[in-house]
């Protein structure tokens, strides 16, 4: 965060604030707010009256923020209602803070806000410690510092406390952060989906227009706050009376609903503003890359609103205490469990449409369009506090902080399940989606590694999501991913135990408590093996209980009921009741209409869900499996690192323009976080090769250094078992004379033992930030293409998910008996790499050379672009 570009963020109420680092022109803003604390807070903070040298104190505080200092405010508006700053004062690793806020609104958050961003900060600057005074009166602020989440400790005794406040930012303290966020995040979101009043800006008299299918909706939809509608040109649509604008309605609406032409959002915004409003809901399009757009997003910020949309059809929430349409979607809004967030209008109505169909209604729906505010993250976190809410569905084609997204998503799938839609895996479609929401379509590998990493269940399709979320709206997640399927016909069972294979499901062997059971019931020409096909002969009841049976077995984890109706019955009937044991149960009912549907009991319950074609039901219950074993599966931690040394780091890598690090840069680097690395001399003639050569000892490796030379081998770049002083010399002779200008120098490196050449990169990127990538390395690399990847940093389950995610992994580990410790060792060292240096845009160490007694990297590359460093975790709210 620099002076230029404020932050606004979310106070605990739900207040929006701007958070900026401090400039000598916020002097005098700095001087009123110090005078202007009541005699309290002054004795508080300064220990008594101190009326002297508060100019000097105030331009101190003001001065630019740099190595030895730092100050970053909270502006409401214009006005400056809180500093934080600190002071290097010997120690160039502490630094000593002091805080201060209007007395009018302290118990807001104000405090700890300026912290978080002031911590942000110092950790930049290398500072580890925040140290200072307070009063032992003075409850509030002892409370402030105890709360962040960090190591905070006191001196014991006495009426001033010594106090210092590490600044290991570690799990604890990102939690904190985060439950704060979600705190204010709710209570701004009440705004928007517990509005207790609404006013509709372009309601129109005519049917055909948005804004008057919007007013409608509210009013049919049963609302229960108060309705405004606003338009110069009417004195009342559908009964509520009209004003001119915003402005002049006697009671300031929370939530503004937008539906006039583009030209004329910028000052609906400005006089909602003015007039009080918390949020709005811009339904109108065609404001993005606009003045207007910008114009709308600088009022916003101004008047602390939150804003859903532009381009969008609108927010509901099906909450009877609420019970808000306020969208421009055909008939009611159905009442449910599913909230539901869409950048696209039109998928947000095909979806309710489906849902309607089934009989599942949803609890909340924001259709966030361009995006300028409100975001999937911000339902994530609305979701995980609303009771009403068990399913969460996404259609997300962009992401403006993917690290926090995780985290959010996370955190919920750990509690709800997550459910999103994939959007732009192909070049086309990313194309489309950047083109109707000014946004830049996501990388398909990193958002599919976001989301595995997330526990969010990924689909294809809206066929595939509606039978998702019907699996897991009436059945119970199973325990494990082994099948048994039951059918009343051969066919149907054998394209079942088709469809589960291939979607990663295990269709078992029956115990032999479960065959005994199935012979005693079904007549002889029978098969009892998995899939069971009980014979047309077959009635519901014996169908029934065959089903338990399969139930009982305690290798079965899940079971399919594939029947087809013959003149004598279905006897698919059998499902009359929840399965017993908390095993899931789906059906499958050959030749029935539709894709999925409910079904029931007899007393009209629903009972499970039946599919008509059994790769839907394998799907549905493919993501449920893997689901439930993400739940089960413990979180892991980040480990600390022995051995890593990032001051070094950063100096070798700070302020370097952008390009590729020279190989002895490169083992500088990689010596920095522990990875080991093949004893290597970094040389530029032959006479210091053959120098190399001696103090290594023989045999070694020369590998030319060439400008944009990836591949050496291919280029005669690389010889190996290199045993003479002699060879070495002519080697790097050749090379120089052969490959002219582009020459660099060669690299001389010891012969390690043969093993498994792997694959270990970064991959960066500026939104998703880095992505640690695993796979086979040396010629395997490009001619099998078999690689894993998930996002840094990465926890010790990441890397052992890493591991064990190649398709070779099993035979790989199995066969060759590899250091897996190592490997794993090396990839969380790479992930530290990674998140320590954002400068890194691209390493790769390949081959990394695992043997049964270690890992070694005897190539790697580097390359460095430079990035200011942005802290994903901090509070703000999108720019």
């Amino acid at each position: 965060m620099t002076a230029e570009r404020a932050a606004s963020v979310v106070l605990a109420d739900g207040e929006v604030v701007r958070v900026r680092t401090l400039r000598p022109a916020d002097t005098e803003e700095v001087l009123a707010l110090h005078t202007g604390l009541g005699e309290r807070d002054r004795y508080l903070r300064f220990f008594g009256p101190a009326t002297a040298g508060m100019a000097a104190l105030a331009a101190r505080v003001a001065a630019e923020t740099g190595v030895g200092h730092a100050a970053v405010g909270a502006f409401r508006g214009d006005r400056l209602i809180g500093v934080a700053h600190y002071e290097i004062v010997a120690d160039p690793t502490e630094a000593e803070v002091a805080l201060a806020v209007d007395g009018r609104v302290q118990a807001h958050g104000v405090g700890t806000v300026l912290l978080e961003y002031l911590v942000s900060i110092a950790r930049r600057y290398g500072i580890r410690r925040l140290i200072g005074s307070v009063l032992a009166e003075n409850s509030r602020m002892l409370a402030l510092f105890n709360d962040l989440g960090l190591p905070f400790r006191t001196t014991p005794g006495g009426p001033e406390r010594q106090f210092v406040l590490s600044l290991e930012v570690g799990e604890p303290y990102r939690a904190a952060l985060s439950e704060r966020e979600r705190v204010a995040d709710v209570a701004s979101l009440s705004a928007v989906l517990k509005p207790a009043s609404v006013a509709v800006a372009g309601a129109s008299r005519r049917p055909g227009a948005v804004g008057h299918a919007v007013l409608r909706n509210i009013l049919e939809g049963g609302y229960t706050g108060k309705v405004f509608a606003v338009n110069p040109n009417a004195t009342e649509v559908l009964g509520v009376p009209c004003v001119p604008s915003v402005t002049d309605l006697a009671d300031p609406p929370e939530l503004v609903v937008v539906c006039v032409p583009a030209p004329a959002v910028p000052a609906v915004i400005v006089q909602s503003g003015q007039a009080g409003a918390r949020a709005a809901v811009i339904v109108t399009a065609g404001l993005t890359g606009t003045d207007a757009g910008r114009q709308v997003v600088e009022a916003a910020r101004r008047y602390g609103m939150r804003l859903v949309g532009p381009n969008c059809v609108g927010v509901a929430n099906t909450d009877v205490a609420v019970a808000l349409n306020a969208t421009f979607m055909p008939g009611r809004v159905p009442a449910g469990h599913v909230g539901v967030v869409s950048q696209s209008g039109g998928f947000g109505i095909a979806l309710l449409e489906s849902l309607r169909q089934l009989g599942i209604g949803v609890s909340s729906m924001v259709s966030t369009g361009d995006k300028y505010d409100i975001s999937g993250n911000d339902l994530l976190m609305w979701w995980q506090r609303d009771p009403g809410t068990e399913i969460a569905v996404l259609y997300l084609e962009s992401f403006g902080n993917p690290r926090k997204f995780g985290r959010l998503a996370r955190s919920l799938a750990h509690e709800k399940p997550v459910a999103a839609i994939r959007t732009g895996s192909t070049e086309i479609a990313q194309r489309a989606a950047a083109s109707h929401t000014a946004a830049a379509a996501t990388p398909a590998v990193t958002r599919d590694a976001l989301y595995e990493q997330a526990g969010v269940i990924a689909v294809d399709t809206i066929t595939e999501l509606v039978d998702v979320i019907a699996a897991l709206s009436w059945q119970p997640l199973p325990a494990g991913n082994r099948v048994a399927i039951i059918s009343n016909a051969g066919g149907a069972g054998v394209l079942a135990a088709d469809a589960c294979v291939r979607v990663g499901l295990t269709v078992p062997e029956l115990g032999e408590k479960a065959l005994s059971g199935l012979r005693d019931l079904l007549p002889g020409q029978a098969s009892v093996g998995n899939p069971v096909d009980t014979t047309a002969a077959v009635g519901a009841p014996v169908f029934g209980e065959c089903l338990d049976v399969l139930l009982a077995d305690d290798g079965v984890d899940a079971v399919i009921a594939a029947t087809v109706p013959i003149a004598t019955g279905d006897p698919v009937i059998a499902l009359k009741e929840p399965a017993p044991g908390g095993k899931p149960v789906l059906a499958v009912r050959f030749g029935a209409l539709g894709h999925a549907a409910p079904l029931t009991g007899p007393a009209g319950e629903v009972v499970t869900v039946a599919y008509a074609d059994p790769a839907g039901a394998a799907t549905a219950l493919g993501h449920l499996a893997r689901y439930a074993a993400w739940r089960a599966r413990p979180a892991g931690a980040v480990p600390d690192l022995p051995g890593i040394d990032s001051r070094r780091a950063l100096a070798l890598v700070g302020n370097r323009p952008a390009g590729w690090l020279d190989p002895a840069e490169t083992t500088q680097l990689l010596d920095c976080f522990g990875i080991p690395v093949v004893p290597s001399r970094f040389t530029r003639d032959p006479g210091a090769a053959a120098e190399a050569f001696r103090e290594l000892g023989g045999p070694v490796a020369v590998k030319a250094s060439v400008e944009g030379l990836v591949h050496k081998s291919e280029a005669g770049g690389v010889v190996l078992d290199v045993r003479d002083e002699t060879e070495v010399r002519a080697t790097v002779e050749g090379w120089r004379a052969r490959f002219g200008d582009r020459w660099r120098g060669a690299l001389v490196q010891r012969m390690c033992p043969r093993g498994r050449e792997l694959l270990v990169g970064i991959a960066g990127d500026e939104v998703f930030g880095p992505l640690i990538v695993f796979g086979l390395g040396g010629v395997d690399t490009d001619l099998v293409g078999d690689r894993a990847a998930r996002l840094a940093p990465l926890s010790d389950a990441d890397a052992d998910l890493l591991l064990h995610g190649l398709r070779s992994s099993a035979e790989l580990f199995r066969r060759d008996h590899l250091d897996v410790a190592a490997i794993r060792d090396v990839l969380l060292r790479v992930s530290r790499l990674a998140e320590v240096l954002p400068e890194v845009a691209e390493l790769d160490l390949n081959p990394l050379v695992a043997t049964e007694t270690g890992a070694i990297v005897l190539d790697a590359r580097v390359r460095i672009e430079p990035r200011e460093p942005a802290d994903e975790f901090l509070r703000r709210l999108r720019t």
